[in-house]
């Protein structure tokens, strides 16, 4: 096969099935820069024909949750949480030095300059790459989060004894 002739899913799935090397990330935050991270690091992975599972727990929900997308809870407590956490990729906060929106968008400003993709940007690569995703179900039920308010394109609705088993095979696991 000559290099034209490479289809890159297919040599993709060829090197994944002779290097079948597993990474788990638990996206336990929701914070731009540390999904970023976790988007960075998986995507990188896969690109190495790695496996890659990201799980998404407490307010790492927040990156996968539809822009806008309100809780359909009827608690009010529940209602609130919903209300307090924006869900949308692109509108995650900094952990540090948000400062009302201000330094996102500052971060988010020398990004576009630098012509690094954001968290949307990267969790699509992400997607495209074949990483798998899980919601953790625990974590949607004390939250009020339901599957119609997260994005299209998660594999799994599982809880943690789903995660340890990708983790237990997995030879690099990582907490975010």
């Amino acid at each position: 096969m000559t290099i034209a002739q490479m289809d890159p899913a297919v040599t993709l799935g060829d090197l994944q099935a002779s290097k079948p090397e597993k990474v788990t990330i638990v996206l336990l935050s929701g914070d731009m820069d540390r999904a970023m991270a976790a988007f960075i690091i998986a995507t990188g992975a896969a690109a190495m024909g790695m496996q890659v599972t990201v799980f998404f727990t407490f307010w790492g929900l927040n990156a996968i949750r539809r822009k806008g997308a309100t809780s359909s809870a009827k608690d009010w407590l529940r209602q609130l949480f919903g209300l307090l956490n924006k869900g949308g990729a692109d509108s995650l906060p900094l952990s540090r030095f948000h400062f009302w929106g201000l330094g996102t968008k500052m971060m988010q400003q020398v990004m576009r300059q630098n012509r690094m993709p954001g968290v949307p940007e990267l969790m699509e690569t992400a997607l495209g790459l074949g990483v798998h995703f899980i919601a953790c179900t625990t974590t949607m039920g004390l939250m009020g989060i339901t599957k119609d308010t997260l994005i299209e394109g998660i594999d799994q609705f599982a809880g943690v004894t789903t995660y340890l088993a990708e983790a237990k095979q997995g030879s690099v696991n990582l907490f975010i």
